[in-house]
């Protein structure tokens, strides 16, 4: 509900209906107009006038200040039917009933708080004045100061809502309890998941810098060198003077937008084979290698593994790996 209507404006929401304010003729010469009526004792007859007024959610004026339900002092008025102004001179007349459990002033920062919660009814500053708020045991003392057939049956609305708030509040209160116990128990789970990788990655095999294949072991080799190919990054880069069609079946393996180029002997067969490979499989470059040059390299991004044997027979016969200190500039600047 919006707090900053004044009473003209609220009676005009809760009724949901265009009436008139009384009004008095003005005769001229020149024309006939309608003078609205300020006076605000006609503020009676306008709730007369409105049959809803009974509809009014009480509980919904309810605001939480300073840890504690309350009311303001102008929905209070609004409900007891009476102006604002008298409201407060009552309570002024009886200030000794309403010690600070039971009413107290707003300050400038909780009054901009409230007013931010709710739009404006025509857009124009705060309160002069800032106004009172009455807990339950104020509203209680509140009816026996107005001493009216009104207030009394209002104030029996009033404390039923009071009564109802604090209901709603500890299921709200149950609510973020729950939510929160969910976030704990997420991060166990995620603190259980995270042991359980680690753990799993201490006790997976390394890939060693320095491998060595005894004759035979073409699986373990051929294992090996996959897994080379799909740690790449960015590029691998082969240098072996024999490569075949198994070779180019191996870097069907690397990530996608890893590039790849062969350093080779030019053979018309595996042409042909390359040519069939780049129609289906993202393209691996071919360099004619010289016939002077003799060891085999395998370039994985910044790294460069010497091959004890060519890629295509490792594992046939005893063989080695090594993972060279030299960058992968120097070994590619020698090619000639």
């Amino acid at each position: 509900m919006k707090k900053a209507l004044d009473r003209r404006g609220f009676i005009y929401y809760i009724c949901g209906r265009n009436y008139h304010l009384m009004a008095k003729k003005k005769d001229t010469k020149e024309q006939q107009a309608i003078e609205p009526v300020s006076n605000c004792d006609q503020y009676t007859e306008m709730v007369a006038i409105c049959d809803h007024i009974e509809n009014i959610d009480i509980a919904a004026m309810i605001q939480v200040v300073r840890g504690q339900p309350i009311l303001l002092d102008s929905d209070l008025a609004i409900l007891y039917n009476v102006k604002n102004k008298r409201l407060k001179e009552q309570v002024n007349r009886n200030i000794e009933r309403f010690p600070e459990d039971f009413m107290f002033k707003l300050t400038r920062e909780e009054y901009n708080r409230l007013r931010s919660q709710f739009a404006t009814s025509n857009g124009r500053g705060g309160a002069r004045y800032l106004p009172y708020a009455f807990t339950r045991n104020g509203v209680a003392m509140l009816s026996s100061v107005l001493r009216s057939e009104t207030a009394v049956g209002v104030n029996i609305r009033i404390m039923r809502a009071f009564t109802a708030i604090p209901q709603i509040m500890n299921q709200s209160i149950q609510m973020v309890e729950r939510i929160v116990n969910i976030e704990h128990h997420q991060q166990e789970t995620d603190g259980k998941i995270e042991l359980i990788l680690n753990r799993i990655e201490e006790i997976s095999p390394k890939m060693l810098p320095e491998q060595i294949f005894p004759t035979g072991c073409v699986w373990d080799a051929w294992a090996y060198v996959s897994d080379l190919v799909r740690s790449a990054k960015s590029r691998i880069i082969l240098i072996d003077n024999f490569v075949d069609d198994r070779v180019l079946s191996l870097f069907t393996k690397r990530a996608e937008g890893v590039s790849a180029t062969i350093h080779t002997r030019y053979n018309e067969q595996f042409l042909t084979d390359l040519k069939k490979h780049n129609e289906q499989y993202p393209e691996i470059q071919f360099i004619q290698l010289p016939h002077r040059n003799h060891d085999r390299f395998l370039i994985i991004d910044d790294k460069v593994h010497f091959l004890g044997a060519s890629l295509k027979d490792m594992g046939s016969g005893l063989c080695a790996i090594t993972e060279m200190t030299t960058t992968p500039e120097t070994i590619l600047a020698l090619l000639k």
